[in-house]
């Protein structure tokens, strides 16, 4: 006998981006992503994944210092605010279910995406830097501003994630 659908309830089960279905507590703390009946891999993002997951821990530290948020559940830059960068950029592209009521999935709210994890990744890095653009582009100080720009011309964001995945070992495969 299969479980009601109660959103965010026990046994929540999301209605992917894709048309699919998916039972939350088939995604552990552990999974990336997953192959999906739909043919593609779509990324999981769980609350309690570190932000480190996508930003190394220096620039969080910036941001979490620079960014002034509005949340009294989430009072310090994360996970949850880099996924609703991404939600707000790509609506139809993410969705989200609050599981916080079963606590059989370990986590509180699971985002899953119509992206595979790698292209949730270099898309978060994506919006993360025009997120600095934007920060730069008010500064006072040119020479900074040029400076700014002129990096951010050579940041390759593709191979910044190929790197940095290869450095915080991101292969979804031990995970599947």
């Amino acid at each position: 006998m299969s479980e009601p659908r109660v959103p965010g309830g026990r046994g929540a089960v999301m209605d992917l981006p894709c048309g699919e279905q998916k039972p939350v507590r088939t995604l552990d703390l552990g999974r990336r992503e997953f192959d999906c009946p739909c043919g593609d891999s779509h990324a999981v993002v769980m609350d309690v994944h570190p932000a480190d997951r996508f930003l190394p821990e220096f620039l969080l530290d910036v941001l979490r210092e620079a960014i002034e948020t509005t949340s009294e559940d989430m009072p310090e830059f994360g996970t949850a605010h880099l996924m609703g960068l991404v939600l707000e950029e790509f609506p139809q592209s993410v969705v989200s279910e609050d599981v916080s009521d079963d606590g059989e999935v370990g986590a509180g709210i699971v985002w899953v995406t119509d992206f595979d994890s790698r292209r949730l990744h270099e898309i978060i890095v994506e919006l993360v830097v025009e997120l600095m653009e934007h920060a730069v582009s008010h500064a006072d100080d040119e020479v900074a501003v040029t400076e700014f720009e002129r990096q951010m011309l050579e940041f390759d964001v593709s191979e910044f994630v190929e790197t940095y995945r290869a450095q915080r070992d991101l292969d979804p495969e031990p995970y599947m």
